[in-house]
């Protein structure tokens, strides 16, 4: 009788949440246990130059006949930087930086630091989730910025970009394996030194962007998103994660950028956090169009309320597509700038429009997204001459760090350590 007791209580342990917590491989101390009151942003870091030593055939600056970005980083702070083909008014090469340099992560990451972001999504894309090339490129940048956001206490967190997968013959079982290999093999949520892996309700966030968008080559019901939802939420040894989806921005109303099906709300309910992608859904040079950002922010806040999901809207700075649009669509080349910055108005429009609509956090799109236009990092308003096949985009004579200073004043004003204001802050 003594021994099938013992054996009861043996297994009553095993079975129970106090020994699955024991077997986690997370670390339950970070620098940011949540995500309320904080400013982050995407980071590409998939930037490569030739002669970087990564092997890449395809840089991210192209040539002056294809090329692939629309605003030219500032590259005078960076200890490595690579000639291009471009050139600069005085003659010389215009010079480009690489992501898989540990030098350019670190500078980034003082840069965060020293304006007041709080931390980035580390973008890692589906064909980075499978063994080659890709995968160990994608890993060395993550591990550069595990380290120096330990360095530079700032926080970090893992963003699946659903890019790249195609449908019929793949599903996110990649995407599972792929974090029991980050979370086994470089300690991605319990790094080395100072613990910064963000975390949200007491467990590490991880992302799932890419989920309800029409013009992808998937089905939603099709990919296994419920598994992965679940293994990350309850795997007794990999799970136990706050899940965050990137959705499209008419999630909710299950139109014009979004799929019309009602099963992304059955996914939404099964998440912990949606953040809606917004990026060229509003422009300065639409009548009123913050008023609108204000609306579908205070409408999907109310949605998720209502769900128990928590929200986060989206901001960025502006959009410029002009450069590849010219390959991707030729019929519909887009013109430099056409969501302009306007100097940081149309930034501090979103940003302050967003927290008066109740937001506690925020996303910026992006860090580092020179392609798109959208990047907030140091870029420089004297880029390289434009050619007949590629034009760049200037900053209306504003320093080349605006967008990290509003940033950093926005987390401010976020915390309520400044006052809210719709006045774009002057230096």
């Amino acid at each position: 009788m003594k021994d099938k007791f013992l054996s009861l209580v043996v297994t009553l342990l095993m079975s129970g949440p106090w020994f699955a917590q024991g077997q986690l491989r997370h670390s339950s101390e970070t620098l940011y246990p949540t995500y309320h009151g904080l400013v982050m942003a995407g980071y590409q870091g998939w930037f490569r130059a030739e002669g970087d030593g990564s092997g890449a055939h395809h840089f991210a600056y192209g040539n002056p006949q294809h090329c692939g970005i629309d605003v030219w980083p500032d590259v005078s702070e960076y200890k490595k930087t690579y000639e291009t083909p471009f050139l600069l008014s005085d003659g010389r090469h215009a010079r480009f930086f690489s992501s898989v340099d540990e030098s350019t992560v670190d500078v980034h990451f003082h840069w965060m630091q020293t304006y007041g972001l709080d931390g980035v999504f580390m973008q890692r894309f589906f064909g980075n989730t499978k063994p080659g090339e890709g995968r160990r490129e994608a890993t060395h940048v993550l591990q550069l910025a595990l380290a120096s956001a330990s360095k530079y206490k700032r926080a970090i967190a893992v963003m699946y970009d659903l890019s790249g997968l195609r449908a019929k013959d793949e599903d996110c079982t990649s995407i599972i394996e792929d974090w029991k290999y980050l979370v086994d093999s470089i300690r991605v949520t319990r790094q080395d030194g100072v613990n910064t892996y963000l975390h949200e309700n007491g467990k590490p966030v991880v992302v799932i962007w890419g989920v309800g968008f029409p013009d992808r080559p998937y089905d939603i019901r099709d990919i296994g998103l419920e598994r992965l939802i679940d293994f990350l939420k309850n795997d007794p040894v990999y799970g136990h994660c706050t899940v965050m989806l990137g959705v499209p921005t008419y999630w909710r109303t299950l139109d014009k950028d979004c799929v019309h099906d009602a099963y992304l709300h059955t996914l939404i309910r099964q998440a912990d956090i949606i953040m809606p992608w917004m990026v060229g859904r509003f422009s300065p040079l639409l009548y009123n169009d913050t008023n609108r950002y204000r609306d579908q922010v205070q409408e999907d806040e109310a949605w998720c309320a209502d769900n128990h999901v928590e929200y986060v809207p989206c901001v960025y700075p502006g959009f410029s597509w002009h450069n590849l649009s010219q390959y991707e669509f030729p019929n519909d080349v887009k013109p430099v700038g056409s969501i302009p910055r306007e100097g940081g108005q149309f930034y501090w429009s979103l940003l302050s429009t967003a927290i008066r609509a109740g937001a506690t956090m925020l996303y910026v799109a992006m860090f580092d997204e020179v392609n798109e236009g959208t990047a907030i990092f140091k870029v420089t308003g004297q880029p390289p001459l434009d050619t007949a096949r590629t034009s760049f985009l200037h900053l209306d004579g504003e320093p080349g760090d605006t967008y990290l200073w509003l940033t950093g004043r926005a987390a401010r004003m976020l915390r309520k350590e400044d006052p809210l204001t719709t006045t774009m802050p002057q230096r």
